[in-house]
């Protein structure tokens, strides 16, 4: 896990801490006398969560980040912000795309308290088409589709922040990483335009039973390790959209629904199995198959096995 903070009311050390954190920029404060900046980060290897406090107005201009950034303002305004064919201002509660990876961006920090939070553009593609898909996929917008679904962007990005990465030792967790990562790039594509919109309908057609046996057989075989539907679909040789409306249509379920029973029954296994002086807790068996929130453990435990995790441990 990654973490780190930052304070200073030195321009040039900020200028150089943000070249070192985001990409290399220039920055500039309109406001004299005061030019404190404040930054905390946690995050794993592919997603990063920033929390940011500048009490100035400060102009940037930023190199490409190679990296799907987003920004939700929590107070002040960023204003004239640009990148190729955008100009925009944001204020408090909105949610944006930043830029595209690949280009370069610039505006004003005004008085601000804002959240940004970076991601491999790689996730998008692995979330919605597949490692063998040709073209990566890209966000076309930057802003969200509606309002309802910034609201579930913006759940999703505070979930993430206080809940996986606020404790290092579960977001060191192989599988909650992996998990968490997949939920918040399958919320971005949620909430904005993308091209994975435009795969030809005809590729949620019925699919053939073997397809299934496939897709099954690969959730089973690699429970203990970060997947994605992309990869479920992979295995199977067809496309997500295919996948998903098989498991719908015939399983009644989702693949990363199916995957969470396989590895809930691994964990009740694990429970089960346990002896009195292992010294190990429902919490840890719970993070080793990729449940980080104990209370939703328990919830979905007890409604699939008629009893609390707990007991299931202290009877084994």
């Amino acid at each position: 896990m990654e973490s780190l903070t930052f304070d200073s009311d030195d321009l040039n050390v900020t200028e150089d801490f943000l070249s070192h954190a985001y990409a290399r920029m220039r920055i500039a404060s309109g406001t004299p006398g005061s030019t404190r900046a404040r930054i905390r980060r946690t995050g794993v290897p592919s997603v990063s969560v920033d929390e940011l406090s500048l009490d100035f107005e400060m102009a940037y201009s930023v190199t490409p980040l190679g990296r799907i950034c987003l920004c939700v303002v929590h107070e002040g305004t960023v204003r004239d912000h640009r990148f190729q064919g955008v100009e925009d201002s944001f204020g408090p509660g909105d949610v944006v795309l930043f830029a595209p990876p690949d280009l370069p961006y610039s505006g004003r920090i005004c008085n601000a308290r804002y959240n940004i939070t970076m991601l491999d553009p790689a996730l998008l593609s692995q979330v919605a088409t597949g490692p063998d898909e040709s073209r990566p996929v890209r966000l076309t917008g930057h802003r969200p589709r509606s309002a309802g679904a910034a609201r579930q962007l913006r759940r999703t990005i505070t979930h993430l922040r206080d809940t996986v990465l606020a404790d290092p030792e579960v977001a060191d967790q192989p599988l909650i990483a992996a998990t968490a990562a997949q939920h918040l790039a399958a919320s971005v594509l949620a909430a904005f335009p993308n091209t994975a919109l435009d795969e030809p309908a005809g590729a949620d057609g019925d699919v053939h039973p073997a397809v299934l046996r496939r897709a099954l057989a690969y959730i089973d075989d690699h429970a203990d390790q970060p997947v994605t539907v992309a990869d479920i679909a992979a295995a199977a040789h067809v496309t997500v959209r295919a996948l998903q409306y098989a498991f719908r249509r015939h399983l009644n379920t989702t693949p990363l629904g199916r995957l969470r029973r396989v590895r809930l029954a691994h964990a009740h296994h694990d429970l089960v199995s346990a002896g009195p002086g292992d010294g190990v807790t429902v919490t840890e068996i719970a993070a080793r198959w990729g449940f980080h929130h104990p209370g939703r453990f328990a919830s979905l435990y007890r409604s699939t096995y008629r009893r609390p995790p707990h007991q299931t441990l202290s009877d084994g």
